[in-house]
């Protein structure tokens, strides 16, 4: 007789949205001000068993699927398309303008870099204008 170790239980509706949520990027504090609802709520949102379809509608809308993708959501899946068909660091992005496929890579800590290198010089270009108006006083 053989035993199943791991039974798997389903995901509430709830669960779903959580997941799909996490892998958009998308946090509760988004979510919440999209649905002009507080942040506990979308919590609580993400707990339900069962969402009604007017919300998941919206929700779905936010996390830029569809609600039957909501309704069909499976981590195995997902897992398993990933692991097979994709390789993180280098994406294959068909580019529409001239139909050929063009290699993106994308390294957060040179855009945090770039985005910190454009505020410092923000702030050095301001304490100039700063300087040369306490000159002219």
């Amino acid at each position: 007789m053989e035993e199943q170790l791991f039974s798997k239980k389903p995901l509430s509706m709830g669960q779903k949205v959580e997941r799909i949520r996490t892998f958009r990027g998308i946090k509760q504090e988004y979510l919440a001000s999209k649905l002009g609802i507080s942040q506990p709520q979308v919590s609580k949102i993400e707990q339900q068993e069962e969402i009604e379809e007017d919300l998941l509608k919206q929700i779905a809308d936010i996390l830029g699927v569809t609600s039957e993708a909501i309704r069909n959501f499976d981590e195995d899946k997902i897992t398993y398309n990933i692991n097979n068909y994709y390789d993180i660091h280098d994406i294959e992005i068909k580019d529409n303008a001239s139909n050929n496929f063009v290699a993106q890579q994308f390294n957060p800590i040179e855009k945090i870099t770039e985005l910190y290198e454009r505020l410092l010089n923000s702030e050095r270009e301001k304490m100039e204008l700063l300087k040369e108006n306490n000159k002219q006083s």
